[in-house]
């Protein structure tokens, strides 16, 4: 647990404008191993997909900071352009579906199940990352992040 706490205030310490590189590169190299995927007929990259709108409402709340870092992957994602706007309806109301958000952590933690102990880290990472972008991993946030790490 102390190890889980001192990563996260590592992560929080991290300048804004390094958030998107290090999720660049993470994101660049679990993309490919999510490919060969599926689970109960849904691919592991839309499992991926669902797993980083889930971490970005796992407080409840999308500041701007998480929409303009995270905008280029859910372009990528979703293939198309989402407003900020638009992307804060679409939190308020997913924000109060904790079983869904509860099963996407499950679906996910199949998932990394799948993967290698290095790329289940990049996806704790990443989760980590998007968590922090407001600069702080709250309370909420760092329990939806440790039902990944279960074993």
């Amino acid at each position: 647990m102390f190890e889980f706490d001192k990563l996260c205030k590592e992560i929080e310490k991290i300048p804004f404008d390094e958030y998107a590189a290090i999720l660049t590169v993470k994101t660049a190299q679990v993309l490919p191993a999510l490919e060969s995927i599926t689970i109960n007929g849904i691919s592991g990259i839309e499992i991926f997909g669902s797993f980083i709108l889930a971490s970005i409402v796992a407080d409840g709340k999308l500041s701007e900071e998480e929409y303009l870092l995270l905008y280029p992957s859910m372009q990528l994602f979703f293939q198309d352009s989402l407003r900020y706007e638009d992307c804060k309806e679409v939190v308020k109301k997913a924000a109060p579906e904790v079983r869904e958000l509860k099963k996407i952590v499950n679906e996910m933690v199949d998932v990394i199940g799948m993967l290698s102990e290095e790329l289940k880290s990049d996806i704790i990472t990443i989760s980590l990352l998007i968590c922090a972008v407001d600069g702080k991993i709250s309370f909420k946030e760092k329990q939806y992040i440790k039902q990944l790490i279960k074993d």
